[in-house]
């Protein structure tokens, strides 16, 4: 029908309006043709601040270039990001370990997944006071953060260097009511991890990350004892279950692994204390045990 009508109008006489009316027509199969399939929203990813937030910015500006559009999103505390994924304000985040993941999916009922592995970084016990644990007085105010695993985690330095010791077989899950035996006394307080840095002007010894220690010119490299870097404190990228398939989450995660520039930030800004975990061998386990 439609070549029809078309014919129809193509043998009106001269002077008739038929042809304005089929470039008209035209035009406007042209246009729907012609015009941009809806855009994408942005991908949203968030992230701790910090100068390890650089990396993410620069692996969201290798994605633009690629075609892919990526909002970074950066938080000021370990609870929001995930507050923020449930709710899907966010598509992804990176902040967090395996066992921080687990902790807060049994804590709130996350319904999340880890699809790839960052970095990993070592902890330290920090001092400005001291030069070595041996000259902490007795009854010396100790810092450590306050979730349930990181806090653990300086739980465990602390009983490495003999300050405490810890009820047997609980490694990082202790917390201060396990602790057995303070033979000096020591006055722990926990924190908000970001508060760590500014509390070693106030404390004698204080739990330290890389990553928010030299935002305060604190050099990372200047712990009295660090933990081993350790595979199962890796940060993961994590996502809302429903999006563990999802395509540009993944090709972003890609990007940022294989990225040169990436790891070229990272090395400038940490050295050796933070480790591109993807690297390492089996390091691409969502779950690792050492």
């Amino acid at each position: 029908m439609p070549i029809k009508a078309f014919s129809a109008w193509s043998h009106r006489r001269p002077g008739s309006k038929a042809l304005p009316l089929l470039a008209l027509l035209a035009a406007s199969a042209w246009a729907l043709v012609a015009a941009p399939a809806h855009a994408e929203p942005p991908l949203k990813i968030g992230i701790s601040s910090g100068l390890s937030a650089d990396a993410v910015h620069q692996a969201a500006k290798e994605a633009k270039e690629q075609g892919l559009d990526v909002k970074v999103i950066e938080f000021t505390d370990w609870i929001t990001p995930n507050a923020a994924l449930v709710n899907k304000d966010i598509d992804a985040n990176y902040f967090q370990h395996i066992p921080f993941l687990e902790d807060a999916k049994k804590a709130r009922g996350y319904d999340f997944v880890s699809i790839g592995v960052g970095t990993m970084s070592k902890v330290g016990l920090y001092s400005k006071k001291y030069k070595s644990i041996a000259d902490l007085p007795n009854g010396a105010k100790v810092a450590i953060a306050n979730d349930p695993v990181n806090g653990g985690r300086g739980l465990v330095l602390l009983e490495r260097v003999g300050l405490i010791k810890l009820r047997e077989g609980l490694d990082y899950k202790a917390t201060v009511a396990d602790i057995v035996s303070n033979p000096k006394n020591i006055k722990i307080t926990e924190l908000v991890a970001q508060q760590l840095p500014t509390a070693l002007d106030d404390v004698d010894l204080g739990q330290g990350y890389p990553a928010t220690l030299k935002q305060y010119d604190i050099d990372p490299n200047s712990a009295l004892i660090f933990d081993n870097v350790q595979k199962r404190f890796a940060i993961q990228w994590v996502v809302r279950a429903e999006d563990a398939e999802n395509p540009r989450i993944r090709k972003f995660v890609s990007i940022y692994q294989n990225s040169p520039e990436v790891k070229a930030i990272l090395k400038k800004h940490f050295g050796d204390m933070t480790v591109p975990a993807w690297d390492l061998p089996q390091a691409a386990s969502a779950n690792p045990t050492n």
